[in-house]
């Protein structure tokens, strides 16, 4: 993400929820579209030919982090990070609901990796993105949270990961190249200011339709909160 669009997003923020966790505070700003404001007259309106998205939705057609079309009426930004447990639950017990979604063209994700676990979260996060180039998120994301489980940090160094790699039967030699790119350490590092900008700094925390979801929550709390924006936006 180029430095002025995230100085543009820094400059029309409206905080909308803070939520203590232990010692940490996490702060949602979500900038609502002038087509989807709060009230249901509105969306009722005008959200069938102009879906509702949050100013955290990219749609940006090359990022490779990211599951469904970039025109899908709803869109789910997810925060994450892949030494986290909840993040782990999530993506073992939810994501696999909704990816049907993604995959019949009605829902966007985005995946934000915030990396605050330390080095092993990067690693992990510039594996997955190395894995995405070569169109092998699912798997990639799937093995590094089995059984809805983090990895242990000895499973998470550059050998770990590569090996990873092999196991998925991904190239291992473009793998290795865009592993160590500066561009794949860019490009990772800046997901994470990303979400830094937004006020997020627990994991996991959602922002789907606009409105923000914190922590792991029930499956049927994303299913039902979709199912509502898909309505109302003619699907």
């Amino acid at each position: 993400m180029a430095p002025d669009r995230t100085s543009l997003r820094r400059s029309r923020l409206v905080p909308i929820v803070a939520v203590l966790a232990g010692i940490a505070a996490i702060v949602f700003v979500v900038i609502r579209s002038s087509h989807g404001v709060d009230g249901s007259a509105d969306r009722a309106g005008s959200a069938a030919s102009t879906p509702v998205r949050s100013e955290w939705e990219d749609r940006d057609p090359t990022d490779p982090m990211t599951f469904g079309p970039v025109d899908a009426p709803v869109g789910l930004v997810v925060f994450t990070d892949y030494q986290c447990p909840y993040c782990a639950k999530w993506s073992h017990d939810t994501l696999p609901a909704l990816l049907p979604y993604a995959d019949a063209g009605d829902l966007r994700i985005e995946l934000r990796d915030m990396n605050i676990f330390g080095d092993e979260s990067e690693r992990a996060a510039r594996a997955a993105y190395s894995a995405a180039l070569q169109g092998h998120l699912r798997e990639f994301h799937a093995a590094l949270f089995a059984d809805g489980r983090p990895r242990p940090k000895s499973a998470l160094s550059d050998d770990a990961l590569l090996a990873l790699a092999g196991e998925l039967r991904l190239d291992t030699g473009r793998f290795r190249t865009d592993y160590e790119s500066r561009t794949v350490l860019s490009a990772v590092r800046n997901k994470a200011s990303d979400g830094f900008t937004a006020g997020t700094y627990s994991t996991p925390a959602f922002i789907l339709g606009g409105q923000p979801i914190l922590g792991a929550q029930p499956t049927k709390v994303f299913t039902d909160k979709l199912r509502s924006e898909l309505d109302a936006a003619g699907r």
